[in-house]
């Protein structure tokens, strides 16, 4: 029988080809199952759990992944990806409809999918984490966009804009932190309508002391300003 080295090229590219396409399309179908699964289940779901879901035998799973290390991983990418694309990240309409829109979006996700929340957080049973790469590069992410519009509407209002990373940093730790306080409360003593109506309260009494500072108003009415 020929062996790889006697087959023409063509053929042994076609061949890896195949492979990596198969390989692909079963790191959707692990991913897509392990969403789920997490989703349903919470972060403590085997990799057993998740392969049965997939409808592919456990020994597969590590074939496409390295570990269960580079599952979790991942699988935050994937959920990183669910979660962005329900943000607001190009606030529209007036200041104050830019804040609630963004605060929303981000609460009723959270509301929705609570055990996709806690995984980018803990990790899974087996590879618990609080520092992921993948999780703080979104946060920054989110925060640098949030400075690159808070800089735009200072500088469109003739205003010093050299606190608007400081200031979108702050804003996406106080969201974040709250929410996940208010996730791990056994006993919640707000509701998520009070929590969204106590950030956006807070996110514009930020805004408002920034601008102030600056020597500026701004009103909650006033458009969202791009250069």
């Amino acid at each position: 029988m020929a062996n790889q080295r006697d087959q023409p090229a063509s053929a042994v590219d076609g061949r890896t080809v195949r492979w990596a396409d198969h390989k692909a399309e079963r790191r959707v179908r692990i991913l897509d199952a392990a969403v789920a699964v997490v989703g349903e289940e919470g972060p403590d779901v085997g990799v057993a759990t998740i392969a049965r879901r997939a409808g592919v035998p456990r020994s597969v799973v590590y074939r496409v992944f390295e570990d269960r290390s580079d599952l979790d991983e991942q699988l935050r990418i994937r959920i990183l990806g669910i979660l962005l694309d329900r943000l607001a990240m190009d606030p529209m309409g007036t200041i104050g409809e830019a804040v609630a829109d963004g605060v929303d979006s981000y609460l009723s996700w959270v509301v929705e999918f609570p055990q996709l929340h806690l995984f980018l957080g803990i990790g899974s049973a087996s590879r618990r984490t609080t520092g992921s790469r993948t999780v703080t590069g979104a946060k920054t992410a989110v925060a640098v966009k949030v400075a690159a519009v808070l800089d735009m509407n200072l500088r469109a209002r003739n205003a010093d804009p050299a606190l608007a990373e400081t200031v979108a940093f702050g804003l996406i730790g106080l969201i974040d932190h709250s929410v996940n306080r208010w996730l791990a409360s056994p006993e919640r003593t707000i509701d998520e309508q009070q929590l969204a109506e106590f950030l956006n309260l807070s996110i514009w009494q930020v805004l408002d002391g920034v601008a102030k500072h600056a020597g500026i108003e701004i009103r909650p009415s006033d458009p969202v300003i791009y250069s």
